[in-house]
């Protein structure tokens, strides 16, 4: 269990409660990265993210092939200029009720509820790094802007 969590400012929780893609970083055994679009849940108080997926998935079977506690990953969104990336150790959870409320948070970020999937897990990232641009500067009144 954490016992601390990484700060993630607030321009950067409400960033990450928008809608948005993201992507997923994971390595595979021969340590290339494997990078798939992914919508990505925040729990910035137990500071984990979470992503939905099956079981049969090869972002699933890369974190499966690292030793427990060792599967380094990461994932992403971009917004123009903004842009946010949080890094943490990953591990895949199966209990109903972490995948119960694992599609609920998703539901509430997206706006939709996946169909039942009785091969859906979660990768549950421990969040360790947190980096990003979430604000972007004002630009002053008046100034013109390149277009």
């Amino acid at each position: 269990m954490r016992t601390e969590t990484v700060a993630i400012d607030a321009d950067s929780l409400a960033f990450w409660a928008e809608r948005h893609l993201c992507t997923l970083t994971t390595l595979r055994t021969d340590g290339r990265p494997h990078v798939v679009p992914v919508g990505v849940t925040l729990d910035a108080e137990l500071g984990v993210a979470r992503v939905i997926t099956r079981k049969s998935s090869k972002k699933v079977a890369n974190v499966l092939s690292s030793p427990t506690g060792e599967a380094r990953v990461a994932v992403c969104q971009v917004d123009g200029g903004r842009w946010a990336t949080l890094e943490g150790v990953a591990a895949i959870r199966t209990h109903p009720d972490v995948v119960g409320d694992a599609v609920k948070r998703y539901a509430d970020r997206y706006g939709r509820t996946p169909t039942f999937d009785p091969e859906r897990v979660v990768i549950e990232i421990r969040i360790d790094r947190a980096m990003g641009q979430a604000k972007l500067p004002q630009t002053p009144a008046g100034a013109r802007t390149a277009g």
